[in-house]
């Protein structure tokens, strides 16, 4: 069994209906943590909540919606406190990417890309600060950025905008939250294996090529990344960045 590090805690994990936020979901449950799992598609949302049950660890509790709206956010926090009595950690992990050659890209595509990565963590980080300053015991906010958010990438002027956005929204919150003893950190994934990444067949050994390290990520890679800046160990450490790409950022060779 794994080592109970979140035992008591209380989390929120956006996007956690598959892929690297079900992953992160999973080993906080692992760990102890109780976690509200959120994600749009209810029936998903429903069987990876059953399927985190069925783990020797802490609970989850299902609960559908989009995450760029602003009633299922407040909803989700509402729930953490009604199901498990407080809130101690939220990860704002739900994210849409729509590639589009920025000189035809459209209204539509723009304002659902603004919706989901920047409202969806934006407000997720208001709503859960509230509660946590209202139980007086500190929290930790955390936000899945990019290395699209570092370094250009075809076809994703909206994408990476969003993530260098949420990189500087964890850096002002410092300013916001630390005296509550609130920290607000990033991770960047860089090209990790995931159910949607698999379905281009060349991308698994595309990535294994241009990566320093010489492979993708996988959906553990990034999760371990989040577990530590969510944890005890971190609690000095707010507004920063962790990159995980095994090395892809500072070569940046082009997939294409």
């Amino acid at each position: 069994m794994a080592e109970q590090k979140f035992k008591g805690q209380v989390a929120i994990v956006t996007g956690a209906g598959k892929g690297i936020g079900y992953e992160v979901a999973r080993q906080l449950a692992l760990q102890g943590a109780n976690v509200i799992v959120n994600d749009r598609d209810p029936e998903l949302i429903q069987k990876a909540s059953a399927k985190l049950n069925a783990l020797d660890g802490g609970k989850t509790y299902p609960l559908a919606g989009d995450a760029g709206d602003i009633n299922i956010i407040q909803k989700l926090v509402d729930e953490a406190v009604a199901q498990f009595g407080r809130l101690n950690i939220a990860i704002a992990s739900a994210g849409i990417t729509l590639f589009g050659d920025f000189l035809e890209y459209g209204k539509e595509p723009f304002q659902e890309v603004l919706t989901v990565n920047l409202q969806g963590s934006f407000f997720l980080a208001q709503r859960a600060a509230k509660q946590m300053i209202s139980q007086q015991a500190g929290g930790r906010i955390l936000f899945m950025s990019s290395v699209t958010g570092h370094q250009a990438h075809k076809d994703l002027a909206a994408y990476g905008m969003t993530k260098a956005a949420l990189e500087m929204l964890a850096k002002n919150l410092v300013i916001e939250l630390s005296q509550y003893g609130i920290t607000v950190n990033t991770v960047a994934p860089g090209a990790t294996l995931t159910e949607r990444t698999l379905e281009d067949e060349d991308y698994k050994s595309t990535w294994a090529r241009i990566t320093p390290m010489g492979r993708a990520g996988r959906v553990e890679d990034v999760a371990n990344a989040v577990l530590f800046l969510v944890s005890p160990e971190s609690e000095h450490i707010t507004g920063q960045n962790l990159i995980v790409d095994g090395g892809w950022t500072a070569v940046s060779v082009s997939p294409y």
